[in-house]
């Protein structure tokens, strides 16, 4: 049976190239796993396009509005969870990352009014909880932060332009 998730924090470990999870930090029930960049990258993708299309906001906006309320959702979310928030001490991050295991299964699943998050190891040991959508885009949000440390994701390239050739003198015409 999977730990009941209370809290979650991510940290991308350059040594590892892998985000540590951290669950339920510093208390008797933590545990930990590593997100690889691929399960990490196709998580975020994946939910992102997930809670946009569950989202009430996005589907009663017109189309070409739709962004925009996906991102005033967002961003309203941020604030409502910013009070929740707090820093994981280095210590307990040390010590929990010596137990990680590597993550097998991530699933995310719309439950009632929320979602049920639950991540699982390869030894089929996990946690799981209901978190409302607020904390769900928080979740992402603070996922993707690191991802964006790990540089797993470029930024789009600039288009290239084609250099211009330099302006020739007219050759001189011959008759």
């Amino acid at each position: 049976m999977p730990r009941a998730l209370r809290n979650v924090t991510f940290v991308y470990v350059p040594r590892e190239d892998r985000i540590l999870t951290a669950i339920n930090a510093g208390q008797p029930d933590a545990w930990s796993c590593w997100l690889t960049r691929r399960l990490a990258l196709a998580l975020l993708e994946r939910t992102t396009d997930f809670i946009t299309s569950s989202s009430d906001l996005a589907q009663r906006a017109p189309a070409d509005l739709r962004g925009e309320m996906i991102a005033f959702e967002r961003d309203a979310a941020i604030a409502k969870t910013a009070g929740a928030m707090s820093t994981t001490p280095p210590t307990v991050l040390t010590s929990i990352a010596a137990t990680a295991v590597l993550a097998d299964r991530l699933t995310i699943s719309q439950h009632g009014d929320g979602f049920r998050f639950e991540l699982r190891g390869l030894t089929d040991d996990g946690a799981a909880g209901l978190v409302k959508r607020a904390e769900l885009q928080r979740i992402l949000r603070m996922l993707q932060a690191e991802i964006a440390k790990a540089g797993w994701v470029a930024a789009p390239a600039k288009p290239q332009t084609t250099p211009t050739p330099a302006a020739t003198d007219p050759k001189p015409a011959r008759h």
